[in-house]
Formats: structure tokens, sequence, C-alpha cells
């Protein structure tokens, strides 16, 4: 679908990486992607689809984690092959990267694990490309050392996503001067919206959030020059089966799009 990174990255406007947390089922993919697919090409916007396949990383045993690795897999290369777009999943385990890459496009490498050297290593292996979350426990100065990985693994094909750092122990504050920091290594950055606005370790045992902060966040992160942005978004945030507490609606993200993309053709 994508032969390399240049195929998203444009200097006429930022690339976006959205959709549901994971994949809950075919149907309700293939909507939100629909939908997706009709604004970015409207705005002109380089898009990707984003789903997690599983979820592996829950705060509780009996949280949701998937409807079956084949299936979502399955559900992904449906979304791939009838809209056009690449698409995007997470893997945890280096055992998981070729099973992956023969569905997607590119394969992300979850914040909790982007010092996983066989996991890095794993992904960079596949050719595909790999996006490297920051840890929420790394400086900015500190991923160069994660995408050293990948490229001296023989795939340059890499890309960085600042997604909030932990500040005391139920919040996460973004430094926008990582921005420029990382994309100083050479390598596009993205700026995770919706997951910088968790708010971590309740006492429930469900990660929280502050979704009406999405507009804020976005804006600063294009005004810094951002490359891309990610964000998760689903018809009902209130029914999802994971990270509902800080998605945006799906039916709000072209309103806010729009005023993204204004913002980007004034700098």
């Amino acid at each position: 679908m994508i032969e390399s990174i240049s195929d998203l990255c444009r200097k006429d406007n930022f690339f976006l990486l959205a959709g549901p947390c994971v994949i809950e089922g075919e149907d309700m993919a293939m909507r939100i992607a629909e939908k997706i697919v009709g604004v970015t090409d409207r705005l002109h916007i380089p898009y990707a689809f984003k789903g997690s396949y599983r979820k592996a990383n829950r705060s509780r045993l009996d949280s949701f984690t998937g409807i079956g690795d084949e299936k979502a897999l399955k559900v992904l290369r449906k979304v791939r092959d009838t809209f056009g777009v690449p698409v995007v999943t997470d893997i945890h385990g280096a055992n998981e990267a070729d099973m992956a890459a023969e569905y997607v496009d590119v394969l992300q490498i979850p914040a909790f694990l982007c010092r996983q050297t066989d996991l890095l290593v794993a992904a960079a292996r596949t050719g595909k490309i790999v996006n490297i979350k920051k840890g929420q426990f790394l400086s900015p100065e500190a991923m160069k050392f994660a995408a050293d990985k990948v490229v001296e693994a023989g795939n340059s094909q890499v890309m960085l996503t600042e997604r909030g750092t932990t500040f005391g122990y139920q919040d996460l504050v973004v430094d926008y001067r990582g921005i420029p920091v990382m994309q100083a290594f050479g390598h596009p950055v993205i700026l995770d919206i919706t997951h910088s606005l968790q708010r971590p370790n309740q006492t429930s045992g469900v990660t929280g959030g502050m979704p009406q902060m999405i507009e804020t966040i976005a804006k600063a992160g294009v005004a810094v020059g951002v490359d891309g942005l990610f964000l998760e978004t689903h018809e009902d945030p209130s029914a999802a089966k994971s990270d509902g507490a800080n998605m945006l609606k799906l039916d709000l993200l072209e309103d806010l799009l729009v005023k993204l993309v204004r913002i980007r053709q004034s700098l």
C-alpha cells in the first residue's frame, strides 16, 4: 500500500493516523474508516487507518483485549483493500512482528515497550515502516537510541511519536520542545493527541481521560510543526471497549481537522 514514509509525509500538510483503539468488529471498523477516508480526502490529508488487533497492556484482567488476533488482522487488511489506505497496528512481542506484517503497512511499538531491543529489531526486519511511541518515562533525546536500533537492524523507515510524559501518578504532560528535538534525528515526528490526554492509574482500574482538551493539544502540535497526528476515534466513545475516556467522537473529527489544516496553511 505504501512503500516508504515519503508516501505519507508532505510539506504542504500533516498526515493522520486515526481509528478506533482496538478492532471491536468488522462493521464498526469499516464504518469508521469510511467516515475518516471521506473527510481526509476532502481536506487532502494523507491518511492511515489505525486499529490495534489486540490490547496487551490493560489495567485489569477482565479488560477487553480483542476479538482474536487473526480475525482482527483480517479486518485491518479488509480496510486497506476496500479503501486503498495503509493500516497501522501495535505489536507487543518479537514473535508478533512477522504475523502482523502480513496484514499491515506500519508496525507500531507501544510506549511502554520502546526500549525492547528484540521487539524493535524484529519489527525492523519485516521491512515495514516502524512507528515508535516515546515512553512516558523517557526524554525526547533518549528516543534517538530507540530509532537507531531499527536503523542499525537495516530499516531506515522510522517514525517517532510523542504521547506525553508522566507527571506524578495520574497525569501526563506534553512537552512540545520534544517535537523539534526528535525531528532533528532525521525521522518524522507524530503527536499522539488522545493518549497524551490519558489519566492513568485511576483507583477504578480503568484509565481516565480529558477529551475536552483534544482540540487544544492538537492545535499546539500543528503550530509547533509536527509532521503527523495520531488520534483514536469512535462512533460512541462511552461505549468503546478500550480507551473510551480519551477518544474523540467520530462526528467531531471533520470540524477539528478543518481547524488544524488552517493552522498548518498559515505556517
